[in-house]
């Protein structure tokens, strides 16, 4: 998870070569037994890929979308609690490590409910690209009639950091989870969010979903208290302005920006 996204080999291709895989199979086999004019043999059913749902429980809701979307999965929010940043999962169908056939992008679906935190910024209750069909990897597969929806193309992850590195929480928050030693720092994603919006300088689903995704991870990073989540802040501020100049929206990512600023400005006092 970080300046995204990392790029997935699209499924069609990965499914295309196994049905053509298959047909070279059925159509060497026809020939073997024409010439050897005995009886017609089965052909092994072709095998499909497979992936595992990662476990996203507990986590919270910024967080948990990445470790989905970062594992090839679509999501959907159900109950009554709204994908807002800082919500927690709470349960999530499949369950985790549930082994499923590889359908393009297979859609799991979260409970949330509310923390301490307030809920700010616009909610997200279905993953921005479509999600496929789930089916456990014990089912017999069969061809699908229809097209299998690919998650978009994203930018390149950025290198993680050490994970002996250093970082002092600004403040302590009662129950928010530590910051992750192995992803880059919240200042380091603001440059870089900066410096990719200087080479995306036209709007596209993907490039926005990857834009608010990074202003949710360092707003919600630092209400956690994570390690000059202020300094990010104000560099995310201007990476907002520069949204603003470039796309025309960025206006309610600053502001949210802005709140947090000022809340986190207060608790490290």
């Amino acid at each position: 998870m970080a300046l995204r996204a990392a790029a997935h080999l699209p499924r069609l291709v990965v499914l295309g070569a196994v049905f053509l895989f298959a047909g070279a199979t059925l159509t060497y086999g026809a020939a073997q037994r024409i010439s050897a004019d005995a009886a017609a043999k089965a052909t092994a059913p072709a095998t499909a890929p497979t992936v595992v749902v990662p476990d996203i429980t507990g986590q919270a809701f910024v967080f948990a979308k990445g470790s989905l979307e970062d594992a090839g999965f679509a999501w959907r929010v159900a109950g009554s609690v709204h994908g807002y940043a800082v919500n927690r999962v709470v349960s999530q169908s499949p369950a985790a490590g549930t082994k499923l056939k590889d359908t393009g992008a297979p859609t799991v679906s979260v409970s949330l409910a509310r923390t301490g935190y307030a809920e700010t910024g616009e909610p997200e209750d279905v993953s921005p690209y479509i999600g496929t069909a789930v089916i456990l990897a014990s089912t017999p597969f069969t061809a699908q009639s229809k097209p299998v929806a690919t998650k978009p193309a994203a930018a390149k992850k950025p290198a993680a950091a050490p994970a002996a590195a250093k970082r002092p929480p600004a403040f302590t928050v009662p129950g928010a989870p530590k910051e992750p030693l192995d992803e880059i720092t919240l200042s380091a994603r603001a440059k870089r969010l900066s410096d990719w919006l200087t080479a995306h300088p036209r709007p596209t689903n993907a490039t926005v979903h990857n834009f608010l995704y990074q202003n949710a991870w360092i707003v919600t990073g630092a209400r956690f208290g994570w390690s000059h989540g202020a300094e990010a802040l104000q560099v995310l501020i201007v990476a907002d302005q520069k949204a603003m100049r470039l796309w025309g929206l960025g206006h309610k990512s600053e502001l949210a920006a802005r709140h947090a600023l000022a809340e986190v400005e207060a608790r490290s006092r």
